[in-house]
């Protein structure tokens, strides 16, 4: 029912933003089969979250046999997916060319970490170093300390899988009206790069500063920070807009007049103190029936147990239960064609026979590359 009901994706497996981009298109609607290692067969879980909706077959990819048979179904494929480092896929016969040659309408995905060219492009990685090439890192943090690693949202999701699934999309469209594939690059570091779009532009302007905790949003202004109630438990405010700072004096009983000019970074210290000693003076939940659902922009922050259960979540079902493990549901929307969760997770190989038959091997085919040890 998803918009990419009928198109058909091969994902080469991997870890982190290739998953993640696969489980997006599969939420879509895409068929997508997930080639796992023939030595991990049997391997997953209910639990491996970014692998659901999508079937597995297992293949030895350093066996000849394999690789044709890959190459086979690439003819009818309109994706791939992979996320190895530049040049694996070549050694192993799978490159973009070979692949390209038997299917020009392919899209060939390529997600890494550095890109696939540049001095960096060959060194291992992880979000962490990728974000940090990229000013992300440096940007977060408290006033004077460290810089803090948004877990790995910004490099291997969100500048990573996301913009491959981006990227996938965008070639499909062009794919659909020339008839004609191509390679998409996705790095980690064009990714991480792109989301800081609008910072580098207020810096550029004068309005960003390199000091840590001292900007609009990065938690020096008080009126878009996080505070601690009464109970230990936190709040988030977001009251950049005049009228929505004015809601917060009212409803916080900050009245004094010097801390009426918000935009006046020397009182940015005392309103923030002043704020602190507020909140705690209620719990989470108080302040929740004060400010919840106003324009004050507030919000309470809620760990991973809590957030499920909060009732617009619920209500939108933004979290859903697949064999009983809570998880994000499909985003975004659609209001004809809406995505869905297709499946569980597989275990690696568990749809050898079906993936094959379906994909147009015959049963004597799928029994001679089971004696060959290709799958």
């Amino acid at each position: 029912m998803g918009p990419l009901s009928g198109l058909k994706v091969i994902e080469i497996a991997g870890i982190g933003p290739g998953p993640f981009c696969a489980m997006m298109l599969s939420d879509m609607g895409a068929e997508v089969v997930r080639i796992d290692r023939r030595s991990n067969a049997g391997e997953g879980s209910k639990f491996d979250v970014l692998n659901r909706g999508r079937r597995s077959l297992a293949l030895d990819l350093k066996n000849p046999a394999a690789i044709a048979t890959l190459l086979r179904m690439v003819r009818q494929a309109d994706a791939l997916i992979e996320g190895f480092r530049p040049g694996v896929m070549e050694r192993l016969g799978i490159g973009p060319d070979i692949c390209l040659e038997r299917n020009p309408r392919l899209v060939y995905g390529r997600m890494t970490g550095w890109g696939q060219d540049g001095s960096l492009a060959m060194a291992a990685g992880h979000d962490i170093n990728y974000i940090s090439l990229t000013g992300a890192l440096h940007a977060i943090g408290p006033p004077g300390g460290a810089p803090v690693p948004p877990l790995n949202l910004i490099g291997d999701f969100g500048g990573g899988g996301m913009l491959l699934a981006f990227g996938v999309a965008c070639a499909l469209l062009e794919a659909a009206r020339s008839g004609k594939g191509q390679v998409v690059d996705a790095a980690m570091t064009d990714g991480s790069a792109a989301l800081m779009a609008a910072v580098y532009g207020i810096k550029a302007r004068g309005g960003w500063s390199n000091e840590r905790g001292a900007n609009l949003l990065d938690g020096g202004a008080p009126f878009y920070g996080t505070y601690e109630c009464a109970d230990g438990k936190w709040i988030s405010i977001g009251s950049l807009e005049p009228q929505f700072y004015e809601l917060l004096r009212e409803k916080a009983g900050l009245a004094e007049p010097s801390v009426k000019d918000r935009w006046s970074k020397e009182t940015w210290p005392d309103v923030r103190a002043r704020l602190a000693g507020i909140f705690k003076r209620k719990t989470q939940a108080e302040w929740c029936a004060v400010m919840e659902g106003s324009d004050v922009c507030f919000a309470p922050i809620l760990d991973l147990d809590e957030a499920p259960r909060h009732p617009h979540n619920r209500e939108r079902q933004t979290f859903v239960d697949v064999h009983g493990v809570t998880q994000p549901a499909p985003a975004p929307r659609f209001s004809r064609t809406p995505g869905a969760v297709q499946a569980p997770p597989p275990t690696a190989g568990q749809h050898n026979e079906a993936v094959l038959r379906d994909w147009g091997f015959s049963t004597q085919e799928i029994s001679d590359l089971r004696n060959a040890q290709a799958v």
